[in-house]
């Protein structure tokens, strides 16, 4: 199968790409160089010309403040972006995989979502990302869209200067004697070559439609840092961050957990804990387990 891969080179297309590529697809890897999804002419003319069967999209606005201070922005990419994909998809007869975020709701349930759960966005980078899933299911009938969190990979993250999370931690662990980390958000930290495989697997289907697609289990972001100095024996002084001592910019869900009810419901359901993912990230970057880790309550 023919597989255009747009954001090839970001932190989830890279692994989306070389996933594909293992099951013997011809993969097409294009960048913002190669494609510009707000333009329906670029899509068309670029697509077309590759004769794509299926066309995975990881490409988004993904910095949430970044969002808010350029809305328009935000929806020309994140929303107009994926309407235009799902425009020439519908044209070529292709597939659409789409990468949705579990920012699409609003935390308030504090349990984990599930596909049919009412999506109520409290800022800017939800809206978009949930006006594109809106538009993707209007245009095309052939489509997958997977909602997913706290992804983490080993190929770098423009929009998060170029560190996930895992990086972060253990950046500033090596930099200062003691760390505070956030305890008021949930989420299920998600590995991206578990979530490569996992979109590689349900486009063998034909079960198109809307997915939860993350992690099994959830964590506070302290949490997840305590369990990245563990597994790397760090050694830190780890605490809980006093009450707005990282006061936030923008409005984000407090719990976002999402439920992988249909992937589940359908005998699809690939992901493992999140620890495990992390080990497993760990593991390829040659940083899991050598001396022993210390914690400040």
């Amino acid at each position: 199968m023919k597989v255009a891969v747009i954001g090839a080179t970001g932190q989830l297309g890279t692994d989306v790409a070389d996933a594909f590529s293992r099951k013997g697809d011809e993969v097409f890897r294009l960048t913002h160089g190669d494609i510009e999804i707000s333009s329906l002419d670029s899509v068309r003319n670029t697509l077309s010309g590759l004769k794509a069967e299926l066309i995975a999209n990881t490409a988004a606005m993904l910095n949430v403040e970044g969002c808010e201070q350029e809305p328009e922005k935000a929806y020309v990419v994140n929303a107009i972006g994926a309407r235009n994909l799902a425009t020439i998809a519908q044209e070529l007869g292709a597939i659409l995989v789409h990468v949705s975020t579990d920012y699409v709701f609003d935390g308030s349930k504090g349990e984990p979502y599930v596909e049919t759960d009412p999506a109520v966005p409290l800022n800017v980078y939800g809206n978009s990302k949930l006006a594109g899933e809106l538009f993707i299911r209007a245009t095309t009938d052939r489509y997958f869209i997977l909602r997913t969190s706290a992804i983490f990979g080993t190929n770098p993250c423009r929009a998060k200067g170029g560190r996930n999370f895992v990086e972060l931690m253990l950046k500033l662990a090596g930099e200062r004697d003691r760390i505070s980390v956030v305890t008021d958000e949930v989420v299920s930290p998600t590995y991206t070559a578990e979530l490569a495989e996992q979109i590689v697997a349900i486009t063998r289907t034909d079960e198109f439609g809307l997915y939860h697609a993350t992690a099994e289990g959830s964590c506070t972001w302290y949490d997840f840092a305590k369990k990245i100095f563990e597994l790397t024996d760090s050694i830190i002084n780890l605490s809980v961050a006093a009450p707005n001592e990282f006061p936030a910019k923008t409005r984000r869900p407090k719990y976002s957990v999402l439920e992988n009810q249909r992937l589940k419901a359908l005998g699809l359901n690939s992901f493992q804990n999140w620890e495990v993912g992390l080990r497993s990230y760990l593991a390829s970057t040659h940083r899991l387990n050598h001396a022993k880790a210390t914690f400040a309550s």
